[in-house]
This record gives C-alpha cells, sequence and structure tokens, in this order.
C-alpha cells in the first residue's frame, strides 16, 4: 500500500452519491475538494468526523473547498447517515475500495488482535486543477476539521 503524496495527480473517480446520482471529481475542476475516506457510516468515529464537517461547512465555503466523503458503503446506507446527521456535503460509496485503493488508503490493519483489510482514514486536499496539495493522515476524528481548516488559514 503506497499512499499518494502532495504533489501528485488525483485519480480520476466517478462514484455514485448518497441519492444513486454520479458525481466525478473531474467536475469538480476549478474548486479545492476534500477527499476524506472513512471506514463506515454511522459509526462513533465516523459520525464525529462528519458532524464536525457539517459544522464547519461555512469555514470550507469560504475556501471554495467541495467536501467529498467516500466509504465503502453501499449506497443504500448513505442517505439513513445524511439524514440522521443533517449532513450538508456528498457521501460516496466505494463498495469495491477501487477508488480507496488508488488513492493508496486501502490495506491492512489492526483491531483487538485482529488483521484485516480496511480504509485508512485519511483525507486528501486536491486543489483546482486535480493534484493533491495536501495529505492529512494524522489526526483524531473530532479535531480532523481543525487539522483542515488550520492548512486552509495558512
Amino acid at each position: 500500500m503506497t499512499m499518494l503524496q502532495a504533489g501528485e495527480k488525483a485519480p480520476q473517480f466517478t462514484l455514485q452519491d448518497q441519492n444513486g446520482e454520479a458525481v466525478s471529481l473531474a467536475s469538480l475542476q476549478g474548486k479545492k475538494v476534500l477527499v476524506y475516506f472513512y471506514p463506515k457510516a454511522m459509526t462513533p468515529g465516523c459520525t464525529t468526523q462528519a458532524q464536525c464537517l457539517r459544522d464547519s461547512k461555512s469555514s470550507l465555503d469560504e475556501h471554495n473547498v467541495v467536501v467529498l466523503g467516500i466509504s465503502p458503503d453501499p449506497v443504500k446506507r448513505l442517505p439513513k447517515f445524511v439524514e440522521k446527521e443533517n449532513l450538508n456535503f456528498t457521501l460516496l460509496s466505494d463498495e469495491d475500495h477501487e477508488v480507496a485503493t488508488q488513492f493508496g488508503v486501502w490495506g491492512p490493519k489492526k483491531f483487538m488482535g485482529k488483521e484485516y483489510d480496511g480504509i485508512h482514514r485519511t483525507s486528501f486536499m486536491v486543489d483546482e486543477n486535480g493534484t493533491i496539495e495536501h495529505v492529512f493522515d494524522k489526526f483524531k476524528t473530532k479535531e480532523h476539521h481543525n487539522v483542515v481548516l488550520d492548512y486552509l488559514n495558512k
């Protein structure tokens, strides 16, 4: 598993969102895009992370940042998460984890002594031209939005 780094081109992808609509990274050219990978909708850490991004939307908007949350959840699970948490950004389904693999965030993990393959909680700031500008891979879920905003406010 080799994670993409700042300066590399972001992989072009098209995935289905919570409404079953196709969303492509290319369609967001001209905006900054926070592509954030999370393991599973409606779990405690992922919920906290999503709520904090939801509550930071106006600050992210000021920086022309669009948020795309990507998980291996099936499309049908995503609307429940959006409704339950009043999310104001797009969630994408990467059930076969093809996009996560392209970004280098799918791979071996350990939890309670068990090893399995899964999503490594990582976010990528993709610039207006589709290049990875920054990688966020060391943060606590409840601080993720602050780490992103601190970076943007530099």
